[in-house]
């Protein structure tokens, strides 16, 4: 899988192939390579993934300068690509990928026949979709009219009351989720005059699959469907975990990998 490791340029603000292909290309073909090893062996496909990151943050780590050949501190690696913009996603990618149900291994509660689905849709969507399924935008709203944030984390860390309202786009999946504890006067679920409701109208028009739209509150509703997609409260093995401890943990793991590398 050599020619899927990726290089950084002469002014290392570009992330480019041998071929020169641009990012949104080298995930398309990255995604496939991983889609390809997942069918003949699962296992393998997630080490070759979890191995695949690390060698790419050593190389990053090396062509930044961030860790001397001598030295043997850990915490030193840079594992958040600080000095790179177009990388910063690529981890929490990673992770989000390794956690899907696409590549948990011999889980009782996932049907083969969703996996294959799963590697078809994978296979078909272009670049940005593509990136949008596998790691899906959550964006809160301190009101029906006004969006406050694009959050960069999956995490219940960052549900505030400020925020109570937020939007999920999973690609296949549209969610609208309001807090336990927001203000009754909120109306549920929100209007079509209002600025989430024509976000959302908007979103739906623009996909070449229509999105199953679910509008859930916390304070009554079952919000499984919502929480499956907080995936950095979760191990890599898809169990739930307490507070946003997953991929934090799986980064300290990447982390460790590359330090064995030498680097």
């Amino acid at each position: 899988s050599s020619n899927l490791i990726i290089f950084l340029d002469s002014n290392k603000t570009k992330v480019i192939t041998e071929d020169r292909a641009e990012d949104h290309l080298i995930l398309k073909k990255f995604i496939f390579q991983v889609i390809l090893a997942s069918l003949s062996d699962v296992v393998e496909a997630r080490l070759w993934l979890h191995d695949w990151l690390a060698i790419f943050i050593a190389q990053y780590n090396k062509a930044y300068k961030n860790v001397r050949p001598a030295d043997s501190v850990v915490s030193h690696i840079d594992v958040d690509f600080s000095n790179c913009s177009q990388l910063q996603p690529l981890a929490r990618l990673v992770f989000a990928f390794l956690v899907s149900p696409l590549l948990q291994v011999q889980d009782e509660h996932i049907h083969p026949d969703y996996q294959t689905y799963l590697q078809c849709l994978f296979s078909a969507l272009e670049p940005a979709s593509l990136r949008q399924a596998i790691c899906p935008t959550l964006s809160s709203y301190s009101s029906l009219d006004t969006e406050a944030e694009v959050h960069q984390s999956l995490s219940r860390s960052v549900f505030t009351s400020e925020r109570p309202i937020f939007l999920l786009d999973a690609y296949t999946d549209l969610l609208v989720y309001y807090l336990p504890t927001a203000s009754p006067s909120i109306p549920f679920p929100p209007p079509r005059d209002c600025l989430l409701r024509s976000t959302v109208d908007r979103l739906k028009q623009e996909r070449a699959l229509t999105p199953r739209l679910a509008f859930i509150h916390g304070a009554r509703d079952d919000t499984t469907t919502f929480e499956k997609y907080l995936i950095e409260d979760r191990g890599l093995d898809g169990t739930q975990l307490d507070g946003s401890t997953g991929f934090r943990s799986f980064l300290e793991e990447v982390r460790s990998r590359v330090a064995e590398f030498g680097i």
